[in-house]
């Protein structure tokens, strides 16, 4: 059976196009069908790449329903970007990582024969990962009010923390008087939220993380609560304004909009081929287990 992979990719230079060539070599010799984003399309005819009869699909509209599996083609914010193409399709996505190490890409591009013949013969597992949605008066990014690493309520200027009000299943937690606020998801643990302090936790847990930016009050902790728990915030600023952030993707609205967190009705599906894990990465990314001392 042909393998039909939704396929899209960041932007690639000169220097980088030969390695992009040993991937698009590999894949239209395994048996492939391969349909392109619009946007990735367009790139690799730009760099004189044979895919003028390869079918595409429209960002907006999303990956095809047909589709076995979704490509995404250079680090951890490509990913991020083919998820808001598949939304509640549950696609299983696999990440190659073109760049420097990630947590969600991790397939090297050296790796890519070996791991098109483990998924022709069925030969790997699909992790399930919470995602995060958000719900306002308005609508921040269309449909796309998900997101798989974190939400960020921040501040928009440099100088006034903001006030952010939160509550957690209609109960009041605390008014976190701070530059902002990340909610993760396990996934994103070791995002955004590692660097204000959050923990870091296995991938498939089923929680979500509320960390502070820059508390003014510095016994207010990181918090782990159940996914199933329904976050609400409202937030004070001089300036009338905060900026509200779904992974990569952020806007400015108004601070008398509230907003409410929780799991989204769906999840991600990430493929993982035989010797690829959280564990793994994590020592390798994090210099966990080396000798630092000399």
């Amino acid at each position: 059976m042909s393998l039909r992979l939704a396929i899209h990719g960041k932007s690639f230079n000169a220097e980088t196009k030969p390695l992009m060539e040993a991937i698009w070599q590999e894949i239209t010799s395994k048996n492939c069908v391969p349909i392109l984003s619009e946007y990735f399309k367009q790139h690799l005819l730009e760099h004189q790449f044979d895919v003028a009869n390869i079918p595409t699909y429209n960002e907006k509209t999303g990956t095809p329903t047909d589709a076995h599996m979704a490509w995404s083609i250079g680090g951890d914010g490509t990913l991020l970007e083919t998820l808001t193409h598949i939304g509640a399709k549950e696609l299983p996505i696999l990440g190659l990582n073109t760049g420097r190490l990630g947590f969600l890409a991790t397939l090297s591009p050296q790796d890519v024969s070996p791991a098109l013949d483990q998924l022709i013969q069925g030969n790997y597992r699909i992790e399930d990962r919470t995602l995060v949605s958000v719900q306002t008066d308005i609508e921040l990014f269309e449909d796309k009010q998900f997101g798989l690493n974190e939400v960020g309520i921040m501040k928009t200027d440099t100088s006034s923390m903001i006030v952010i009000k939160a509550f957690v299943d209609g109960n009041y937690l605390n008014s976190y008087w701070a530059d902002g606020l990340i909610v993760s998801t396990a996934t994103g643990s070791t995002g955004y939220s590692l660097s204000v302090g959050g923990p870091l936790v296995m991938p498939s847990s089923d929680i979500l993380i509320i960390a502070p930016m820059s508390p003014h009050n510095l016994n207010v902790r990181p918090l782990v609560v159940s996914s199933e728990s329904k976050l609400r915030f409202e937030v004070t600023s001089r300036s009338q304004n905060f900026l509200i952030s779904i992974d990569s993707r952020s806007r400015v609205i108004d601070s008398k909009f509230a907003i409410e967190v929780q799991k989204a009705p769906f999840a991600a599906k990430i493929v993982k081929i035989p010797g690829d894990d959280f564990l793994t990465t994590l020592r390798s990314k994090l210099n966990w287990g080396l000798d630092v001392r000399n």
